[in-house]
């Protein structure tokens, strides 16, 4: 049973390329090494005595920073192509990392985590680019899954890694790791992975195509994904805070919480996402179930002051993530083609960063005026209107789909 059970799942990853392979290895060795994140908040409360208000307004500047990378990486990858831009993100980020730790005033830390983002995230809309470009058309899906197990893989080890370094050398320690990491993976980048190992694609290099912002599904399942985001996003900014401050928890019980998270994603992942591929049904219902699963985990953390309640909510974000990721990414994929995978791509990381710019510092604001108990219960309100948007998509596109159907009967008919 079990000996089949692991040939299962290691059948989850066959037939992908060594450069994806490769790829998902530098993303590993860059996300381990991004422990900064999970602790700014702390950092900049605990470290620097900033206030919530404060602390809210600079992770927006994150935000700021992240939405611009998106546009900022794509455009570089329409000029001098995905692998550069990686290579310059990940060296650049590096250093700038390291140099974080310096600046003081609110203002200097807002225009460093600005900077620091700028040049970290124009390696997202890259890293889709490279997918589109390395993988084969056929298993582009799981091959972005294998990415985001990377990812969590990496943040699974980073926050516990994170929170030792903390406890033995503070968070100046934390930073100067956090740079040397990206550079290590930059020097990966350009030693492991050659270009010409990429297999393009003519078609979608010459091809004329449709016009994303006319899409009309597509919009609105890109304003369903910024909600999303926003909730997401607050186990990453205002979730540690209540770890810490209602249940008392210290850095590295907090980085073990999180890394929780990346643990069970790496697990559990790949194996899950191919047991509901062969489920009939739509790729948004699995986005609108994922999407419950998060609002549950904050309906549980509300219920009861139980400390092993943090667990359990932790594990329902965890399923959440792991199935409406990897399909929103399939539902997104599906709708470019015909026309830029990039672009399409591109603005779904744009999503995300535009929940960075508004669900930090709004999540801040309310902790700040009205209670953790409130927030979550907004945060579930937002789940709710995030699956009401994806159900009007499920319908858009299912008349989209009757009347392309309609159409093909129609020409069949003899004149």
């Amino acid at each position: 049973m079990l000996q089949r059970i692991f040939r299962a799942y290691v059948g989850s990853f066959s037939d992908l390329r060594r450069e994806v392979w490769l790829l998902a290895f530098i993303t590993f060795i860059n996300r381990a090494g991004t422990m900064v994140i999970p602790f700014l908040s702390l950092y900049l409360t605990k470290n620097r005595g900033f206030s919530l208000d404060e602390v809210g307004w600079i992770l927006t500047f994150f935000g700021l920073g992240s939405v611009a990378g998106a546009w900022v990486g794509g455009k570089l990858v329409d000029r001098i192509g995905h692998y550069k831009t990686m290579a310059l993100s990940l060296l650049l980020s590096g250093v700038l990392f390291i140099f974080l730790q310096f600046p003081v005033s609110f203002w200097g830390i807002c225009a460093g985590i600005f900077i620091v983002m700028l040049v970290a995230d124009a390696f997202r809309p890259a890293v889709f680019v490279a997918i589109n470009a390395y993988s084969k058309p056929q298993n582009r899906t799981r091959s972005v899954t294998l990415i985001r197990l990377a990812i969590n893989l990496g943040f699974s080890a980073g926050p516990a890694v994170g929170g030792l370094i903390i406890a033995g050398a503070g968070y100046s320690g934390l930073f100067w790791v956090d740079g040397i990491t990206c550079i290590m993976a930059g020097l990966l980048l350009l030693n492991l992975l050659h270009p010409k190992k990429a297999v393009e694609n003519p078609k979608d290099i010459i091809s004329i195509p449709k016009s994303m912002m006319k899409d009309k599904p597509y919009l609105v399942f890109i304003l369903a994904m910024i909600l999303f985001g926003f909730v997401f996003l607050q186990y990453f900014s205002t979730m540690p805070l209540y770890y810490s401050k209602v249940h008392l928890l210290s850095e590295f019980e907090i980085g073990l919480l999180l890394g929780l998270n990346g643990f069970l994603i790496f697990l559990f992942e790949m194996p899950l996402i191919k047991y509901l591929e062969s489920k009939v049904r739509s790729t948004l219902f699995h986005v609108i179930t994922g999407t419950v699963l998060v609002a549950i985990s904050f309906l549980l953390i509300n219920l009861t002051g139980w400390i092993g309640i943090v667990i359990v909510g932790m594990i329902f974000l965890t399923l959440g993530e792991m199935i409406a990721f990897p399909f929103s990414n399939s539902f997104a994929l599906k709708r470019a083609e015909g026309g830029k995978q990039g672009a399409y791509m591109a603005m779904y990381s744009i999503a995300f960063s535009t929940g960075h710019i508004f669900g930090h510092n709004s999540g801040m604001q309310l902790i700040d005026k009205f209670g953790y108990s409130l927030t979550w219960n907004v945060m579930i309100l937002l789940s709710i209107i995030t699956c009401v948007l994806l159900i009007y998509v499920l319908f858009l596109v299912k008349k989209e789909t009757d009347a392309s159907v309609l159409r093909a009967e129609e020409s069949q008919i003899p004149s």
